[in-house]
């Protein structure tokens, strides 16, 4: 018998402290919540994990907080901003394959030039992800930042997949979209 679809969400990294813990009292990454409600919905088994520090990422950090989760063939991650790095990296890393990865406005360039960041995105991106990973999509906006442009660009050159733009949703924070709800990434959730 094949085993049922899962899904992870890994969040994006607030600029400060201070944001993230206002955030985690809010209980809202902006679209996420509503995104994991809808797929466990469709009967996809979806959580959404809170990752260590994330105003200063580290990647074995991550690594430690997220392998608490089952991740197989059948698994579908998502990763918002720099959550999508550690994705990509930890995907290079272990070698895993998984049903689908989904990247919403992808970050890997030190853009604030500080040594904590520089370090969670220098990893070197594995090419072959693309031959263990079912299928990739990504998503970006005609509003979304500079470095993001050039970290989508980045990410697409290795990795290949589809790229959905969607106009004004900027870097896919509730701000710049105006909403907590994305149906456009429930379209592209397996059934």
């Amino acid at each position: 018998m094949k085993d049922k679809t899962n899904c992870i969400i890994i969040h994006g990294c607030p600029p400060n402290e201070a944001e993230y813990d206002v955030r985690k009292i809010k209980g809202h990454f902006h679209w996420i919540p509503w995104v994991a409600e809808k797929i466990n919905q469709m009967g996809i088994k979806t959580i959404n994990p809170l990752m260590p520090s994330p105003w200063a990422p580290d990647y074995e950090a991550y690594k430690k907080e997220f392998e608490k989760n089952s991740v197989d063939e059948n698994t579908i991650l998502i990763g918002h901003s720099c959550g999508c790095a550690f994705l990509v990296n930890w995907l290079g890393d272990t070698k895993q394959k998984i049903k689908k990865l989904i990247l919403i406005a992808p970050w890997k360039v030190n853009s604030r030039n500080d040594v904590i960041r520089e370090k969670f995105y220098s990893f070197q991106i594995d090419s072959t992800i693309s031959e263990r990973v079912g299928e990739i999509v990504m998503f970006t906006s005609d509003t979304e930042r500079d470095g993001g442009i050039e970290s989508l660009k980045i990410y697409h050159e290795t990795l290949g997949g589809k790229i959905i733009s969607l106009a004004n949703h900027g870097h896919y924070t509730f701000p710049d979209m105006g909403t907590r709800e994305f149906p456009e990434l429930l379209e592209e959730i397996p059934r």
